[in-house]
């Protein structure tokens, strides 16, 4: 369960000396590489005064040896909806094509372009989803296509209508090729892809499973589909493994994927798996790795390729077949974008980051490469981020202590701590410009970033320490970085806040049933009952990996880590906001909190966003929590 719209922004008065930016920090959205190394697509947009992303996004082509760009323009009205995605480049890298959004409904359509921004071409219509573009082999353009589809793709986003008959069956994401001017679909009508990749003998390999897509990505496996139909190839050993990413080797001999225990579609971690692409056993090539891959590809010379967090180090690493690896290169800053190269030129395209370096596209091979884009060229980040690492009970544990550069002398700082969602995510480096994070250091308020065990970065082990054990161990780890963090910083050990979307939502609310230690709390998309929570979700599937059976098998055991059990021993004033269509922390679980501690005179307040699902993205909604956010701490903390 993350929750990404936690990243609030407005632009307010600053009281203290982080002040906001003077121009919005300009956000890639989507990034690919042309097949030959030569250019970049990327469709990037300015964050809004707000901090939320706009609906009106440019799609820009620039050479990667810095011969010069051009704007695509796109076929939308003036001032309307205007969203490009999924970036496809054709193989010999001399057109790109691309979905646009529909400024109503979640139908879209395919354009196809020239590399020099001309001759733009219509391609479909369709009454639906696209996403993950790609051309196979024989030239045609392979998609991932819901038909009809009520939502967009993925449990984050706004729920469907929730009147009306609920028993017919699920709208499925398929894997589709375009032939003509019609998607001819390869994959089953019964199997909903999460994620493909093609074979070199026009077959595809993807991760699936039947049913309700929002739900069942938790049990799902790899197939391989070929013209015979859908052939499982690997199931999951456990619960504990859900597998992603899965790519297949430049042989077409195997399948390498990630697997290990995910909270989250699009969250990923675990370990580096490859198995025969005829199926067969999958074998384990990083096991106990003190880290977490969370994206994987194939060099140019076949060899395997891996990113993955490693503490407070992001690390990209070649995977050797006995399972030594090999590092090419490391960071304390955050990376995303493809991990395989160009080919032969060894070239790939990054996004990089950090708490004080604002994005920008990178271009070159691993470790040797050279900004290709400055548009965020002299941002600042006036403050100071360091990393704190402690141990508590078994674990070395590791996360982020931020606090602002030109805090007066001798000042004892108010700390916030921030609790990440998942649990299986972890916080990494990432620029903070317009957010709710520099509003509050601009108040003067330190923050604590802690990775307690359930996170990636140490390892599946670390990973799964709180099967079974939610709130326990994890606030144990949180509470000893409090400490370490005060012992590094001048902080107000009496003026401390705590905060938190989706589980870390559900930390918060357990956090002040546990201790009074904390003066002040907010809340977004939280649990509060696990219990009642079962039965309201949409993906109640994640939850097995983690209690180890169903509500109604083992009750006991969703009792013992609901904050709802030990209401009674809440003193600390907490606000709380959820959107009314989340369907991963849905809305009622909120309410439940807020209206026990109205009823126990605990001072609270509770907003419900209309039209939101998990996470904010309207820019008043957003511009809204975060205005009340930063009134609730300075009413309690200072």
């Amino acid at each position: 369960m993350r929750l990404s719209g936690l990243i609030l922004a407005a632009t307010l008065a600053c009281a203290s000396g982080v002040q906001a930016q003077e121009r919005p920090v300009h956000s890639f959205l989507d990034v690919s590489l042309a097949p030959d190394g030569a250019r970049v697509a990327m469709v990037g947009a300015d964050m809004t005064p707000s901090g939320a992303l706009p609906s009106i996004r440019r799609l820009v082509i620039k050479r990667t040896d810095g011969g010069g760009e051009v704007a695509v323009t796109l076929p939308c009205a003036p001032n309307a909806d205007c969203q490009p995605g999924a970036l496809a480049w054709t193989r010999d890298g001399k057109q790109l094509a691309f979905t646009l959004r529909a400024a109503q409904g979640h139908g879209r359509t395919i354009w196809r372009v020239n590399a020099d921004g001309a001759g733009l071409q219509h391609l479909l219509d369709f009454d639906g989803t696209l996403n993950d573009l790609r051309y196979d082999a024989r030239g045609r353009l392979a998609v991932l296509a819901v038909a009809g589809a009520v939502k967009e793709v993925g449990a984050t986003q706004a729920g469907g209508p929730i009147t009306g008959e609920r028993s017919g069956p699920p709208l499925e994401q398929r894997i589709a090729v375009l032939e003509g001017d019609r998607l001819e679909f390869v994959s089953p009508p019964d199997l909903f892809v999460y994620e493909y990749d093609e074979a070199p003998d026009g077959s595809f390999v993807g991760t699936a499973a039947p049913g309700d897509g929002d739900n069942n990505w938790w049990t799902a496996k790899l197939y391989r589909f070929t013209t015979a139909g859908a052939q499982t190839i690997h199931s999951p050993a456990s619960p504990q493994e859900q597998i992603a990413n899965p790519r297949v080797s430049p042989d077409g001999r195997t399948v390498a994927f990630i697997g290990g225990l995910m909270s989250d579609f699009g969250s990923t971690g675990g370990d580096v798996f490859d198995l025969p692409i005829g199926g067969g056993l999958a074998r384990n090539l990083t096991q106990d790795m003190a880290a977490s891959a969370t994206a994987i590809g194939f060099g140019c010379d076949g060899a395997l390729l891996a990113r993955r967090l490693a503490g407070d180090e992001v690390q990209i690493v070649r995977i050797h077949m006995d399972g030594r690896a090999q590092v090419l290169w490391r960071g304390q800053e955050s990376v995303s974008g493809g991990v395989a190269p160009a080919c032969p030129s060894g070239v790939t395209a990054q996004v990089h980051q950090s708490f004080t370096a604002p994005p920008e596209i990178e271009v070159g091979t691993i470790g040797a490469w050279k900004d290709l884009t400055h548009v965020n060229r002299g941002l600042t980040a006036p403050f100071i981020a360091r990393s704190l690492a402690w141990r508590n009970g078994p674990f070395q544990v590791q996360g982020w202590l931020l606090t602002p550069a030109d805090a007066p002398a001798g000042a004892k700082l108010p700390l916030i701590t921030d609790i990440h969602g998942g649990p299986a995510a972890a916080s990494t480096p990432r620029f903070i410009g317009a957010g709710l994070d520099r509003t509050l250091l601009a108040h003067g308020y330190a923050l604590f970033l802690p990775n307690p065990r359930g996170s990636f970065g140490q390892g599946e082990a670390f990973t799964r320490a709180n099967v079974r054990d939610f709130g326990y161990g994890d606030l144990s780890d949180i509470m000893t970085g409090i400490d370490t963090a005060i012992a590094a910083a001048p902080i107000d050990p009496t003026r401390l806040g705590v905060m938190g979307g989706s589980y870390g939502g559900y930390m918060t609310m357990w956090t002040v049933t546990q201790t009074h230690r904390f003066k002040a709390a907010m809340a977004a998309a939280g649990i509060s009952n696990w219990l009642s929570y079962y039965g309201q979700n949409g993906i109640d599937q994640w939850m097995i990996p983690y209690f180890g059976k169903s509500v109604y098998d083992d009750p006991t055991i969703y009792t013992r880590s609901a904050p709802i059990t030990f209401i009674k021993n809440v003193s600390t004033p907490t606000l709380e906001w959820v959107g009314a269509q989340d369907i991963e922390c849905p809305y009622p679980q909120t309410q439940e909190f807020w209206h026990a501690l109205r009823d126990l005179s605990v001072p609270t307040e509770m907003i419900i966003y209309p039209g939101e699902g998990h996470g904010l993205r309207a820019p008043a909604h957003v511009a809204d929590a975060e205005r009340r956010t930063l009134e609730w701490f300075d009413r309690y903390l200072k």
